[in-house]
């Protein structure tokens, strides 16, 4: 028996492991490829419209060639009736043109009511708009004043509510007042802007009433007044005397309400105050009454001012004269010769006032100084006297002169 001496060779098994390896990696690369959105024959989700919507219930996805009918929403109206309002899936997977094919509805017009009016607010009566009531002057809503154009049973519209009506503003008789009255108390309603009138009974007293508050009032509607009634008392106030002041207008044997008083105060005084006084409802002066307060001189603390003018010197009249003496007159005759006496010894011709004040090129005056005060009048007096002196002088020169003329024609003889 031979043994055979051949190795024996085992099974080959990589091509295998090759192959499962590779269909593995093809898988690999083929993977993000079935992730990208693959080509489909169908058209996208169908565009949405206002005034329309599909017919019945939408499918996940139309084909090209499928279409989708429409029609009107509730409240809208076709625009073109018996128009088919369809949308078609096209060949290219897009969706056919269509416009809005409705138009909203409107509601019935809607007239004014009685004594009011009706406002759009939106300009139209379309379905969704809204309009406002309002009433005339003198007149109040009864009703919704607000009323929208809203879906009503089946494809119509209508309004929301019912229209209001405006009825007449009435107020109840005012309230009645102590020791008054008012006009056309007979009434049992008063209308809207209606007016009354109050007025005070005449009184029983020394003193009348006086009326406080508003004297008319308005009738603003349901049952209400412009303000509150009146009041009819006695409103006196005292005499309106202040110290060291008097009344300037407005005096009066009584001061009864709204009397109005002007005060002021006496020189030398100041008032601290309003010098304007009302008597007010509660029988006091309004504002109260102000004071005289007597005026303080405080202590000058200014030093005096010297002048700035020189002392005037001191003026001191004399009966002597400052002239020169009037020189004697000689007369030589022939004949007879009589001396003239010497007027040496005469008064002075004029008076002559020493001042320590003169003004170039002006002579200076007696008034340019003034005399002392103590002798202002002494002064006087000897000027009155040098006067006369010197007239009586000029005098006697005078018939001295006539009888020396009547010697010497005497003499030629």
């Amino acid at each position: 028996m031979r043994a055979s001496c051949t190795p024996l060779k085992a099974p080959l098994r990589r091509p295998e492991r090759l192959a499962s390896s590779g269909r593995f990696a093809w898988v690999l690369l083929l993977a993000p490829l079935l992730l990208l959105p693959t080509s489909s024959d169908a058209c996208d989700d169908p565009p949405r419209f206002v005034s329309m919507k599909p017919q019945g219930t939408l499918k996940p996805s139309y084909s090209p060639g499928e279409q989708i009918l429409h029609e009107c929403r509730l409240g809208f109206q076709p625009i073109t009736p018996g128009q088919v309002l369809a949308l078609v899936c096209q060949d290219n997977n897009t969706w056919s043109s269509l416009q809005e094919g409705c138009k909203r509805r409107r509601c019935p017009n809607l007239a004014d009511p009685t004594n009011g009016q009706v406002i759009l607010v939106n300009g139209s009566t379309e379905f969704g708009s809204e309009v406002h009531y309002v009433c005339n002057n003198g007149y109040y809503l009864l009703g919704t004043n607000i009323s929208y154009c809203e879906v009503s049973s089946g494809t119509g519209v209508n309004w929301s509510d019912n229209p209001p009506t405006c009825e007449k503003i009435l107020c109840q008789p005012p309230p009645e007042i102590q020791n008054g009255k008012y006009t056309n108390s007979h009434k049992d309603v008063f209308e809207y802007n209606e007016v009354v009138t109050y007025s005070c009974d005449p009184s029983n007293g020394p003193d009348e009433y006086s009326l406080v508050g508003e004297s008319k009032l308005t009738c603003i509607g349901n049952g209400e007044w412009s303000s509150q009634p009146p009041q009819c008392k006695v409103v006196k106030c005292v005499y309106p005397a202040i110290e060291y002041g008097t009344i300037v207008s407005g005096f009066g044997p009584k001061y009864y309400y709204k009397a109005t008083v002007v005060l002021k105060c006496n020189e030398g005084f100041n008032l601290h105050g309003n010098s304007v006084v009302v008597c007010g409802e509660n029988s006091t002066w309004e504002p109260e009454l102000p004071k005289c307060i007597k005026v303080s001189i405080p202590p000058s603390t200014q030093s005096p001012i010297p002048s700035t003018q020189p002392p005037v010197p001191s003026v001191s009249v004399s009966t002597r004269s400052t002239q020169h003496p009037v020189p004697s007159v000689s007369v030589s005759t022939r004949s007879t010769q009589h001396p003239i006496p010497n007027v040496s010894d005469s008064k002075p011709t004029s008076p002559t006032m020493t001042s320590g004040l003169s003004h170039p090129g002006h002579p200076p005056r007696p008034t340019d100084a003034s005399p002392p005060n103590g002798a202002e009048g002494l002064g006087a007096g000897y000027i009155v006297l040098v006067i006369v002196a010197v007239l009586i002088g000029v005098g006697l020169l005078l018939c001295l002169y006539c009888c020396f003329c009547r010697q010497r024609k005497k003499g030629l003889k």
